[in-house]
């Protein structure tokens, strides 16, 4: 007989036993891990991406029994990025590319393919395992994993987002869109990147003068130019580079939004990650930057949210955190990047994997202790 564990933020009870599709040797395991270990609960039994993808009968063989489900990305582990790429390719009709340097943004569209395909397969394959009760759903973290597609899923939610511009295809494309916009400032994002990859925010003058900050980094070489990820910010002003550098992100499918100016604190601006957990708002931090970019990874600082939240923004940030995660009803845990000031808010982001908090607290409890505990809402 399968043990049940019986959460004190409700009344139902559901299997002990976690699965989790992930890699073992990442963060966000480790950190599960000690969750559990914490709780007095088994440890989560771990298939990794690599092993479902070659023979997806063992996530059958893992869910025979009642379960809990959680699909965590795929990310850490280079041999599964690779498949995911060679797997897009296949089915765009187009040659693999040689391997990629680390960090390097190319082919993101290719990777994205990859992706889908491995996400709808797998929610094909849950829809015949009834007995697995399923934390995440494919297919909204494949959603959310399309940045342009998800921010206007949100809008078409009635959750407010900055103004979309609409996709970029080259440097002289996106001044169109400016001109047409009547807007000075922008950021361009790419379509599929994460954690600030391909962000650009971008200020033109009167005068004609630009300037691009951005966490790619371009390399000009013999064969071309790329663009690499990089934690420390680059600034772009000579047209050469502008030229490249929104060309080769336009090749990424970037799409432009409106700049919405963050609010201040001291020399730094700065934004709200906020985890929902069964659709309500729960841990959440300020992350505080000399630059636009606030993502912690970025050597960013965290900074207690309340200390920085009036009343009104406080409460703007509550409803808005929760009406976005009504949009994903299938998505127990999701992190929402939000702009609160001035007592309004918007998303900037929805992140199906934004649990990733080590050492933030909520009533008590780190993000994946309180994800667990009220899975049963």
């Amino acid at each position: 007989m399968t043990a049940t564990a019986t959460s004190p933020l409700g009344n139902k009870a559901l299997p002990e036993r976690l699965v989790v599709l992930g890699a073992a040797s990442g963060k966000r395991l480790r950190l599960t891990q000690q969750a559990r270990a914490q709780a007095g609960l088994a440890p989560a039994e771990v298939l990794e991406w690599r092993d479902w993808l070659a023979a997806p009968e063992k996530l059958d063989v893992l869910l025979a029994q009642p379960s809990v489900f959680k699909v965590e990305p795929p990310g850490d582990d280079p041999t599964v990025q690779a498949r995911l790429l060679a797997d897009g390719c296949e089915d765009g009709g187009i040659a693999v590319p040689g391997p990629l340097e680390h960090g390097e943004v190319a082919v993101s569209g290719a990777w994205y393919a990859g992706l889908s395909r491995a996400m709808l397969r797998l929610e094909r394959q849950l829809a015949t395992l009834p007995q697995a009760r399923v934390m995440n759903a494919p297919r909204e973290a494949l959603l959310m994993t399309d940045k342009l597609a998800c921010q206007q899923h949100l809008a078409g939610h009635g959750v407010p987002v900055p103004a979309m511009l609409g996709s970029v295809d080259g440097y002289h494309h996106f001044h169109a869109l400016l001109d047409h916009h009547g807007l000075d400032r922008a950021f361009i994002k790419t379509r599929y990147g994460s954690s600030a990859s391909g962000v650009v925010a971008y200020r033109r003058n009167r005068r004609g003068d630009e300037q691009a900050t951005t966490s790619a980094q371009l390399v000009r070489e013999s064969g071309g130019a790329r663009l690499f990820n990089a934690k420390r910010m680059s600034c772009y002003r000579q047209a050469a580079d502008l030229h490249t550098l929104i060309d080769l992100l336009a090749g990424q499918q970037a799409y432009a939004e409106a700049w919405l100016p963050k609010p201040r604190a001291g020399n730094g601006h700065y934004d709200f990650r906020v985890l929902t957990l069964a659709g309500k708002p729960a841990h959440r931090v300020a992350r505080i930057g000399t630059r636009m970019m606030t993502n912690l990874h970025l050597d960013n600082r965290r900074f207690a949210a309340d200390e920085l939240l009036d009343l009104a923004s406080a409460a703007a940030l509550e409803r808005i955190a929760g009406q976005a995660a009504q949009a994903f009803p299938g998505s127990h845990v999701i992190g929402f990047d939000i702009v609160a000031q001035r007592g309004q808010a918007h998303v900037l982001e929805a992140n199906a994997f934004g649990d990733l908090l080590p050492g933030l607290m909520w009533r008590g409890q780190d993000t994946y202790t309180a994800q667990w505990e009220s899975f049963t809402q």
